[in-house]
This record gives structure tokens, C-alpha cells and sequence, in this order.
């Protein structure tokens, strides 16, 4: 709103007019100080002020409104038809005034003036509002800041004891592990043991007690080989540093365990040369132990035919391009067998779960997830290609260079 201040009330009716013909809202005051109270009970964007009023003329009203925090910078244009000289102009510039102009006013330029500092004032308003709210942003932020870091310390401080507490209880598992590995195992040995004699020395001529017996037996067999494998799978989560490991020793020494079963089977073993990598040895040794002795057991009738071979590929990805220059390898251990349908391969890494009927293929279901577990904590990957009848492809990504996690 533009309030005119003139102590003739027909100039005020005339520039009043003018003025609303472009929507320019008006109030108005016909002295200084009616002027002084309305300017302090309403904001205005723009005043225009006649120079010569009795009681306060313009220059003694600018100069108050000048030495108000709230009114001081409030645009001032002074109207005059009487002091036009230029000791007057000078001293209405001087008390604070954006604008003098003489009279007879050019009402086209007037108004070109009021609408310029019209919109200044609005621009001014908007920059100020903006500022505002910057400022209630940057103290919400700083609040949310401060917030945020005292939370990140609780709960830093929070994962750290229970990191610590986990670290104890993992400790004491694997104590307890042992332990119940030890007192499971004893039973079981003497209850083998037992049957056996039993088996000798009373049952020679019932040949149904002898069937229960060796079921038994393997019964027996089996309960040893799942407390031997939950023992593995317990051990990996203790933390052991890795060494260079030459992966074609540790593929020969499992080769050479198998002697036996691999003459039985009338398997050929074709591997190529494999990387020398970063791991625990011992935990890779248990990969391809599980691995080649999977694919063994489920080898079909026929001659089986296990490859191992490797390359070095660019990226830790199982469909990576090879590359001379990659900082990766990828281990494909490939068999002839029975495979299985890909619609399972999220379940034959869980532990304790089979996709074949345990009469004809023992095994305790948790070899793929121990081989899974290794890889996965060598920061590696492990999945698996197949198809019913047609054999399966289980396919290894390892670091070369591997800090442990």
C-alpha cells in the first residue's frame, strides 16, 4: 500500500485517482503527524510526501522515520511545487529520500517511479522471507545435526557392547561345540562298537537281525557324520588369518583322499591350473572336499567325469569376462552326475536341506552350506549351474588378494 501525505486534500484526491487507475492500493494523511501514526500501525512500500505541511513538514517527518529501526527504510518520495531549488532537493536526499520531483508532476513517469520501487519492496519482502526461512532451516539441520551425532554415538557405543557381547557368547559356543562334539561322539562310537560285536558274535544265522543291525550301524554312521560337519560349520566364524594358499596342492591332497571312491567309481578327474590366492587353507581344502565329493556321490551309474578348471576374470561377478590383468578367479567344478533343477538353488546352500532321498544318497545336507559359508567369508561368490539328468556346474568368484573379514 502507497500512503500520500499532503496537507491539500484536492492534491491527495488527484494523485489518489491517478494512482488507482493502475490497482495500486492508497491511504492517505493530510499532516506530519497523522502521517507518523499511521505509518506506525501499518506497513507501507512506498510514501509520497509534500515537502511544505504546517507542524512537521516532510523533511522533519523522513528524519524521524529515518531514525527508526522499523520505518527507516520504507521508500520516501518528496512532491514539491514550492521549494524546487536545489539546496531543498539536496536536503530531501539527505534526510533519507529515494526520489524529489517538482511540480507540475509528469504523471506518466510518476507512476513508472512508484510501480519500480512497488516492486522493489516486494522483491525486498520475498528476499527477506527467504532469508527467514533459510535461517530456520539451517537451525533445524543444525539441531537434527546435533540430534543425529549424539544418536550415532549411542548407538555406536550400543553396537560396540553388543559386538563384544557376541564375541563372548561366539567364543562360548564354539567351547560348547566342542565339548558336545566330544560327548556325542563317544556314544556313538561305543554304540558302533557294541552293535558290531553283537552283529559277530550272536546274529551270524538271522539275517533279518542282521539287516537291523546294519541299519543300525549306518544310522549310527550317519548321527557321527552330522555331529562332524556341525562341528565344521561352528568352527567358521572364528576369525584365522589367511596365508598364500596354492590351490592345486590343496586340490591334490583332496584327490588323494578320494583315491579310493575315485577307483570305486571309475571317475576320471580332468582339472587345468589353478591361482594361488589369498585364504585359510584348511577352510578351501573343505570347499573342494565337499564340492568333488558331492559330485561323486551323485554320479550316475556310467563312468563319471569330474573337471575342475579356472581362469582370471575382471570383476567379482559369476558371468565376468576373463582378463590376464583381472584381480579375480573363477573355479568351475564340473560333473556328469544327476543334477538337479535350477528351480532349487536357493535351497541346496541352506543348511540341512536335500533335494534326494536320503536312502539313496547319504549325506547330511550341510556340505553346500559350509562350502557357501567359506566362500561368502573368503569375500567371495558361489552358485550353481544345472539340470536334471544332465549333471551340475557349482562355480566359485575368489579374490586373489583377500583381507579377512
Amino acid at each position: 500500500m502507497v500512503l500520500i501525505v499532503d496537507d491539500i486534500r484536492a492534491n491527495i484526491i488527484a494523485l489518489k485517482k491517478t494512482l488507482e487507475l493502475h490497482n495500486i492500493d492508497v491511504d492517505s494523511a493530510e499532516s506530519g503527524e497523522e502521517a507518523l501514526k499511521k505509518i506506525l500501525k501499518t506497513d507501507y512500500c512506498l510514501i509520497i510526501m509534500d515537502v511544505q505541511m504546517p507542524g512537521l513538514d516532510g523533511f522533519e517527518v523522513v528524519k524521524i522515520l529515518s531514525g527508526n529501526k522499523r520505518t527507516k527504510d520504507i521508500p520516501v518520495i518528496f512532491l514539491s511545487a514550492l521549494n524546487t531549488e536545489k539546496k531543498y532537493i539536496f536536503k530531501g536526499y539527505e534526510t533519507g529520500a529515494v526520489e524529489y520531483i517538482t511540480k507540475p508532476v509528469d504523471s506518466d513517469l510518476l507512476i513508472l517511479k512508484v510501480k519500480t520501487f512497488i516492486k522493489i519492496y516486494e522483491q525486498q519482502n520475498e528476499l527477506k522471507a527467504m532469508k527467514d526461512l533459510l535461517s530456520k532451516e539451517i537451525k533445524i539441520r543444525k539441531e537434527a545435526q546435533d540430534n543425529l551425532e549424539i544418536k550415532i554415538a549411542e548407538r555406536t557405543k550400543e553396537l560396540v557392547q553388543k559386538n563384544e557381547e557376541l564375541e563372548l557368547r561366539n567364543h562360548e559356543l564354539q567351547q560348547f561345540s566342542w565339548v558336545v562334539s566330544h560327548d556325542l561322539n563317544e556314544p556313538i562310537r561305543k554304540i558302533q562298537i557294541f552293535i558290531k560285536i553283537i552283529k559277530d558274535l550272536y546274529l551270524k544265522a538271522d539275517d533279518k537281525a542282521i539287516d537291523y543291525v546294519d541299519r543300525t550301524i549306518k544310522s549310527a554312521e550317519r548321527m557321527q557324520t552330522l555331529i562332524t560337519d556341525l562341528l565344521a560349520y561352528s568352527r567358521l566364524s572364528a576369525q584365522v588369518k589367511p596365508e598364500k594358499t596354492d590351490l592345486n596342492v590343496v586340490l591334490q591332497e583332496v584327490l588323494g583322499d578320494f583315491d579310493y571312491l575315485i577307483e570305486r567309481k571309475n571317475a576320471t578327474i580332468k582339472t587345468n591350473e589353478l591361482p594361488t590366492v589369498d585364504s585359510i587353507p584348511s577352510q578351501m581344502r573343505q570347499v573342494f572336499q565337499n564340492l568333488i565329493g558331492n559330485a561323486l556321490k551323485f554320479s550316475s551309474d556310467d563312468k563319471a567325469v569330474i573337471e575342475i578348471t579356472s581362469e582370471i576374470i575382471l570383476d567379482k561377478a559369476i558371468d565376468s569376462p576373463s582378463s590376464p590383468e583381472g584381480k579375480f578367479c573363477r573355479i568351475v567344478v564340473k560333473d556328469n552326475g544327476i543334477g538337479f533343477d535350477e528351480i532349487y538353488l536357493d535351497r541346496i546352500f541352506i543348511i540341512f536341506q536335500s533335494l534326494n532321498d536320503r536312502q539313496s544318497y547319504e549325506g547330511t545336507g550341510i556340505g553346500l552350506a559350509i562350502a557357501k559359508k567359506i566362500i561368502e567369508k573368503h569375500n567371495g561368490l558361489i552358485t550353481a549351474k544345472s539340470k536334471p539328468g544332465e549333471g551340475a556346474s557349482f562355480i566359485i568368484v575368489l579374490p586373489l588378494k583377500y583381507e579377512l573379514k
